[in-house]
């Protein structure tokens, strides 16, 4: 296979990091952002032709232009975008202030918004390429204490649904990646919770809280297997509409769907019944 050209955005830690270290080693190039860009000094030492790194904060949408701007104009041609930047917010909806949430939607759902708007030129011009979209179990399901982080993920589900549908016709293809639970980088760039209600604490909420701080919340997800699956669904000609990766995704996402089909097929009668031409 011809080596390709990635771009990828997160790339200090987590799956971005062990991804482009992944994609270098078996010769393909990648333009690395991050918001710490010195920390992938190692790598541009040992990989000095094939990865080019800048800063990039997604939560500023003129960055985003810009840094996008430069990379398809180093490169002359991206073929894969892993939209991987993010970050995981903890707390029961009224335990977090209006700043966690505001920078929470602006990084994970309005970040990723942004980098798909200004790819998407490039990409349509060079006719067709593949992004790749970083999501989660719970963008299909739901645990409690994480609604917001669910939010921006059922969020950028939502908009890429919608997206898929426009770029078609260009040979654009997109995949969404639903990992489980896995031991990355992560967690390391988790907002510490400031307020604990105490009403909270005999709850669903108090318990996934005291699993967290126990260190024995069950991880099953290998992290290198996640992301060599991730790049495998890229060498694929057809994209996979969704990437479901792990025992705890798999079980997770299944009972959320089959719920929602039961929940479905039982209101079928009053739906159809709500139709103008509806007989009764």
């Amino acid at each position: 296979m011809t080596p390709r050209t990635w771009l990828i955005t997160g790339t200090n830690r987590g799956f971005g990091r062990l991804l482009t270290e992944l994609l270098l080693e078996r010769g393909e190039r990648v333009a690395a952002t991050t918001r710490h860009p010195e920390e992938l000094d190692a790598l541009v030492e040992k990989f000095p032709d094939n990865l080019w790194v800048r800063h990039l904060d997604v939560a500023d949408p003129e960055e985003v232009r810009n840094v996008v701007k430069e990379a398809f104009s180093f490169f002359g041609r991206i073929d894969v975008i892993a939209n991987n930047a993010g970050y995981l917010l903890f707390g029961a909806a009224e335990e977090l202030e209006d700043t966690d949430i505001s920078g929470q939607v602006a990084t994970n759902l309005m970040g990723s918004i942004q980098m798909v708007r200004a790819v998407l030129p490039f990409l349509r011009q060079q006719g067709g390429g593949r992004i790749i979209q970083y999501s989660s179990m719970v963008g299909q399901s739901a645990l409690p204490a994480l609604g917001v982080y669910q939010a921006t993920k059922w969020g950028i589900e939502g908009f890429l649904e919608a997206v898929m549908l426009e770029v078609a016709p260009f040979n654009i293809q997109i995949t969404l990646v639903e990992p489980g639970f896995t031991k990355t980088g992560l967690s390391g760039g988790a907002n510490v919770q400031r307020k604990v209600i105490p009403a909270y604490q005999e709850t669903t909420v108090g318990n996934f809280r005291r699993l967290l701080a126990s260190g024995r919340f069950p991880c099953p997800g290998d992290a290198t297997r996640v992301a060599r699956a991730i790049i495998a669904s890229a060498d694929q000609e057809k994209a996979p509409k969704r990437l479901v990766l792990g025992s705890d995704a798999y079980a997770s996402i299944h009972k959320a769907l089959t719920g929602r089909i039961e929940e479905l097929e039982a209101q079928k009668e009053v739906a159809l019944a709500t139709d103008k031409s509806a007989a009764f």
